[in-house]
């Protein structure tokens, strides 16, 4: 049996999964925030949980925000700063007395739909999150797509393609630099842009609900939307040519999107037809922590 963890920012989530990828236990803690020694215990407390209830020991994936430097083996890239410069996979492994696997929490999502989710049988697949923030993973022919720098997938990083007028220099982002495509599409993104051209002051939520009520300047907010994750998903179809994209976090449960951005990213691939498919998660929520349980094969 696997465990996987999905390690939050406000919350740490495991999941024990059978076999035949039945879930069997589940349980979740609040992050200690900020404080990376009391992160690894309550890690270590939720295995020992789970191990209980499972009735034996288990093979455990973790799923963690940003990754490892291939250079140093200290955790690089996360918003969860707190872990940032940190051995991450040797503590853990010490305090568990035993050998785990990590990836980045977009990759665990992505291994997660092409295992048995939305993607399952399918070549090559793009997971996405967006949500508070935009991150994405590749599985291709059922094997996590990593790279030598251990940032594949990271569309998020990128400047929005084919920048229309108003949309230059772009947003700043965390990372030091201007209009990169997280700005663009996650969920503070779509307020952002929102609060700019009304005035109004919403969450993602509340301009889609708006939206869907029939709400003229709500429906250009998400127009705009659709045809920037048109742009920005054109551009991975492109280099990438994925079977299908499945799309995961807060986001991806406004339904228009669907059929509003297939229908915008047509003028943007490099080719007569599109055949790849927009879909949204199986698992939803879970997606992440399924997919660090099936870090381990079977």
């Amino acid at each position: 049996m696997r465990i996987g963890i999905d390690l939050g920012g406000t919350k740490i989530e495991g999941i024990v999964l059978g076999p035949d990828g039945v879930e069997l236990a589940r349980e979740r803690v609040a992050t200690p925030a900020g404080d990376y020694p009391a992160t690894l215990n309550a890690i270590a407390r939720l295995v020992a949980g789970l191990e209980g209830r499972a009735g034996r020991a288990c093979q455990v994936g973790i799923g963690m925000p940003g990754s490892f430097s291939r250079a140093s083996g200290l955790v690089k890239n996360a918003n969860s700063v707190c872990l940032n410069g940190r051995p991450l996979q040797q503590d853990l492994e010490a305090l568990l007395g035993r050998s785990l696997r990590f990836a980045n929490d977009a990759d665990c999502f992505a291994l997660s739909e092409a295992t048995d989710g939305a993607a399952v049988g399918a070549g090559v697949v793009f997971g996405v999150i967006v949500g508070t923030g935009t991150g994405g993973g590749i599985v291709a022919e059922g094997k996590l797509l990593r790279g030598p720098n251990g940032i594949a997938g990271e569309w998020g990083h990128n400047p929005l393609p084919w920048p229309e007028s108003g949309e230059l220099p772009g947003p700043d982002c965390y990372c030091g630099r201007q209009g990169c495509i997280e700005n663009w599409l996650s969920g503070p993104g779509l307020a952002r842009d929102h609060q700019h051209c009304s005035g109004e002051t919403l969450t993602a939520r509340e301009i889609s609900r708006l939206a869907e009520s029939g709400d003229a300047t709500a429906q250009a907010t998400l127009e705009r939307y659709a045809d920037r994750m048109a742009r920005a998903l054109a551009s991975v179809i492109n280099v990438l040519d994925p079977d299908v994209i499945v799309l995961g976090g807060g986001i991806s449960n406004i339904p228009t999107l669907y059929s509003a951005v297939p229908a915008r990213w047509d003028r943007y691939v490099f080719s007569d037809r599109v055949d790849t498919r927009l879909v949204p998660a199986l698992h939803g929520d879970a997606g992440g922590v399924r997919g660090a349980a099936w870090l381990w094969p079977a």
